[in-house]
């Protein structure tokens, strides 16, 4: 029945989704098993269970882990969502605890590097406050404020920042990702323009259309497979031949075989801002916020990242941040 949970149903969510979504997004057995704390035969166990229950494949199998078959890419939107309502649904049963909870969205890896120090900072400040960080995929440049999935978000610009408060921390310049055998790769630098005709990944249609000709930096009829993760993207390198733009950090993040990262002049660098809703003023959320445009500004950016002083521009009840 709609709206009701027993202990079986809130199992399932919580567990064959869960590692359904980490394997998707991982797209290798070792990492997601280290991402969910488990090992790596309970995990194989638990897809080949789901693969069962639903009575179709979920993933092709390759040699350096696995892909989404179709019917693995329909699902995945739906075991997310089946997730954050499971976890919305925990966090009603456990609302009458005192602590109190603010949800951070992440997209792309923007800031994270400030968060062990704003975590730092809030533990001894506010003892009552519990911070969650909530990984948005690549498609939601709001990092989940839009469908109210996070309180306030490190993301990126440019995307439509209507109804929502933005306040820039700094810059992130960009790297090409290429094929580790390709002619471009051996070079120390690269102009955008020398990736012109290069098929690319791509971000689905009906995402952000500011954020999507962003990371595209192409023409819109380039072609190339649609992507909706950075593994995916990544993979889209390895398996497809195919290019595309990431932000600097990626080359340290995801470094690995087969791949090559190369600095690329001649595109706008990523602008890291924090954004939360302009409608629903927090004094919590403003002062997690605080926290970490604070850790920011003092913290060494990791190599190619600049700070900026941070500027809050206010939502449309005053002005709206510029999104170009």
């Amino acid at each position: 029945m709609a709206g009701s949970w027993d202990l079986r149903a809130f199992a399932l969510f919580r567990r064959g989704p869960r590692c359904f979504v980490a394997f998707s997004e991982e797209g290798h057995f070792g990492r997601a098993a280290v991402r969910l704390h488990l090992a790596q035969p309970p995990l194989s166990r638990r897809i080949r269970d789901l693969e069962a229950d639903l009575g179709c494949r979920l993933f092709d199998r390759i040699p350096t882990g696995a892909r989404l078959t179709a019917a693995g890419r329909v699902l995945l939107p739906e075991a997310r969502d089946l997730l954050a309502r499971a976890e919305r649904a925990r966090e009603r049963v456990r609302a009458a605890e005192s602590v109190r909870e603010v949800v951070l969205g992440a997209v792309a890896g923007a800031g994270l590097d400030s968060c062990p120090a704003a975590l730092a900072v809030l533990r001894d400040t506010r003892p009552g406050l519990r911070l969650r960080l909530h990984e948005a995929p690549v498609t939601d440049p709001t990092g989940g404020l839009r469908e109210r999935r996070a309180d306030l978000a490190l993301t990126r610009l440019p995307f439509d920042t209507s109804g929502l408060a933005v306040r820039q921390l700094g810059v992130e310049p960009l790297v090409a990702a290429l094929p580790a055998d390709d002619a471009l790769a051996a070079r120390s630098r690269l102009h955008v323009r020398e990736l012109a005709g290069r098929p690319r990944f791509r971000l689905p249609a009906g995402t952000d259309a500011r954020w999507r000709a962003y990371w595209l930096a192409a023409d819109e009829d380039t072609p190339g497979p649609v992507v909706a993760s950075v593994e995916e993207c990544l993979h889209a390198v390895v398996w497809d031949g195919v290019t595309g733009i990431l932000p600097a950090g990626a080359a340290r993040r995801h470094a690995r075989p087969g791949i090559a990262f190369v600095p690329v002049d001649g595109h706008p660098p990523s602008r890291v801002v924090l954004a939360r809703r302009a409608d629903a003023p927090d004094p919590l959320v403003d002062a997690v916020a605080a926290a970490l445009a604070d850790a920011h500004a003092s913290a060494d950016p990791p190599a190619g990242v600049r700070a900026t002083v941070p500027v809050a521009h206010p939502g449309p009840s005053a002005r709206t941040a510029p999104s170009s």
